[in-house]
């Protein structure tokens, strides 16, 4: 854990965990059971269909969301945090000494992350949208304006994004809570009229409802996996509110109020088997449907947001992991460290949520293309825990293998469920996936051609501490950055070549992200002192960090090496890149690193380095 994170009364994280975590699988009620029988594989809405789908949404959410999620792999924090990168700096530090195994770890982490850009783009689009669409149960004449009164929430919900969440974030809490006890209460109300639907608690009518129509019954697991759509928030929530938090929140307050919403959902549908036409806004009563719509937007809003959030909070830790070119992250807050804004992220967004609105026009449509992304997170997770598992832990075998292969097949067939749907809309976030994936993975590669580049041209320090003495002295620090561990930077060279002088003092500064989200103050510094007034600095931060370099360089002087600003200059090799001879990847993937690198934010800034302390000086890289 951070040790500037303050700490907050139990009741304060209670209430933003309801606030923040719960938003998607809160706001699922709206739509899974729906499309469940009248999606793009309708089931007859039957007493047998009915309990047997409740039923098998009843022990899917106890299996992969309250045993999977909540008891097992909120176990594996990284230092508190949770998350698919997180999670993939833990399981890389149990298997540094295994490459191979490490690179297929790699590979499967940064695909869940490109996953949930494809699942970050759904949500909002279809939780809002959805939410909306009681106006056609208010009154059908209003069907006209589900669309651009989606489209006028969503972007009003995009442009206060730069603002930060912290004012609205206050009343999160609040609002998801009434949400969830009227979701409660609602369904309570249902199930009094119909108690029979409770018999669905029984498994045996899960596995009556597989068994009977196997190939129905599969296709039908496409869209009750809509209602555990969320679950790996849960997780990925951790850092900001703790272990216990959530557990509590979800076992004593959450996980009762969906069920009892669900289960009351279908004692309508045994009550009156037209209701499928909405059956959540047909729970309440007709005078209670306007304020049904207004509360169900915003709750859908609040789901959007902590979506919103989590995307943010993905690209800058892809940025720190290098994983993605530098880029503009701004913090929204002074007390939360993890509210943050990234200009490019958001707007990416919303022009993608935007297009599925438009393209797919009601929640329905958007259902086919939901759940691919979250069941094939959902899978990665299971992978990379199964390594803490065996690895970490050491669970006996006997315990182990049986547990990990229960949670795998059942992840894998919804997912093939979920596959059947591609052509229906899952290609979209599959498509985004892949998008995200390739840009991924084709930066870290290309700063790693570029690394090794940059390492093989570099001379030894020692061959310019040997020619320190004959070199002219002048006033003042000079600092380099240097994204090389060993070896002389560039810049360094260049300015006792053209200028022939070499500063009073000269410091090799290099920033080292680490596999933890966050390093403590006394870890932050090493000093080599190399002699001859010469310094190689390494500075770590954790991937949950951005950096800060003159903060850092007053922690020096505590270290023996203090820092003038004004007499201190920062120099910065700009890499022109061009094509080598013997090109290390596809030229095509070569042209997307160069187009990448073009973009990224420049260092400085992005350092927080003041301009009028800057020079940089331009070096040619072939890779």
């Amino acid at each position: 854990m951070s040790e500037t994170r303050p700490k907050q009364k139990l009741p304060t994280l209670l209430l933003g965990a309801i606030g923040v975590v719960y938003g998607d699988i809160g706001t699922s009620p709206l739509y899974a059971l729906k499309e469940t029988f009248a999606g793009h594989h309708p089931l007859p809405v039957i007493e047998a269909n009915v309990l047997g789908v409740l039923s098998v949404m009843f022990w899917t959410i106890m299996l992969l969301v309250s045993l999977k999620y909540v008891v097992i792999i909120m176990r594996a924090d990284n230092r508190g945090e949770g998350g698919s990168l997180a999670l993939l700096a833990l399981v890389s530090e149990l298997t540094a000494q295994r490459p191979n195994i490490k690179w297929f770890i790699t590979v499967l982490g940064v695909f869940a992350a490109a996953l949930f850009y494809g699942d970050g783009m759904i949500t909002p689009a279809i939780s809002v949208l959805s939410a909306v669409e009681g106006l056609n149960v208010v009154a059908p004449q209003l069907s006209d304006y589900v669309l651009p009164v989606t489209v006028v929430v969503l972007t009003i919900l995009f442009l206060v994004q730069k603002r930060g969440t912290g004012v609205v974030g206050m009343a999160f809490g609040p609002i998801m809570v009434f949400w969830f006890v009227v979701l409660g209460l609602l369904g309570a109300l249902s199930i009094a009229q119909s108690p029979q639907v409770l018999f669905a608690l029984n498994p045996i009518y899960a596995y009556y409802f597989l068994s009977i129509d196997p190939w129905l019954s599969f296709l039908a697991l496409g869209s009750i996996v809509l209602a555990i759509t969320g679950g790996e928030a849960l997780y990925a929530d951790m850092g900001h509110f703790g272990k216990f938090p959530i557990q509590l929140t979800w076992f004593s307050f959450v996980l009762p109020a969906l069920v009892l919403n669900y289960f009351g959902q279908g004692a309508l549908l045994l009550h009156n088997p037209q209701a499928i036409e909405n059956p959540f806004y047909l729970l309440a009563p007709a005078w209670a449907l306007v304020p049904m719509v207004l509360l169900a937007t915003a709750a859908t809003v609040i789901a959007s947001q902590a979506v919103i959030s989590g995307a943010f909070s993905i690209a800058s830790q892809s940025v720190q992991m290098g994983f993605l070119p530098r880029m503009e992250v701004r913090q929204t807050s002074d007390k939360a460290q993890g509210q943050i804004y990234v200009p490019i992220t958001n707007w990416t967004l919303y022009l993608a949520v935007i297009f599925l609105v438009l393209t797919f026009q009601n929640s329905s449509n958007l259902a086919a293309a939901y759940g691919i992304a979250v069941t094939g997170t959902m899978t990665i997770t299971t992978i990379l825990i199964s390594f803490v598992i065996v690895l970490f832990w050491r669970w006996p075998l006997g315990i182990a293998v049986p547990l990990i292969a229960i949670l795998l097949i059942t992840d894998l067939t919804y997912f093939a469920a979920n596959a059947m749907k591609i052509l229906q809309g899952g290609w979209f976030p599959l498509g985004i996936a892949a998008i995200s994936f390739t840009v991924l993975t084709t930066w870290k590669r290309g700063r790693k051609l570029f690394s090794d580049e940059i390492a093989r041209r570099s001379v030894p320090v020692q061959t310019i501490l040997d020619s320190a003495d004959s070199a002219n002295r002048v006033h003042g620090t000079a600092v380099f950055l240097t994204s090389i561990d060993e070896g002389v930077p560039a810049a360094l060279l260049h300015n006792l070549k053209h200028n022939q002088v070499l500063h009073e003092r000269n410091v090799l500064l290099t920033v080292i992200v680490e596999d933890k989200p966050y390093v403590t103050k006394g870890n932050r510094l090493l000093i080599d002192d190399m002699g001859k007034n010469f310094y190689r600095v390494r500075v770590f931060y954790g991937f949950m960090e951005r950096p800060d370099l003159p903060a850092v360089l007053e922690l020096c002087a505590a270290r023996g090496l203090p820092f003038d600003m004004m007499t201190t200059s920062f120099f910065i090799s700009r890499a022109v890149l061009v094509s080598g001879t013997k090109p290390g990847m596809m030229k095509w993937r070569e042209r997307l690193f160069f187009a990448l690198s073009r973009n990224a934010m420049n260092a400085a800034d992005f350092f927080k380095i003041p301009t009028n302390r800057v020079i940089e000086m331009g070096t040619r890289v072939e890779i």
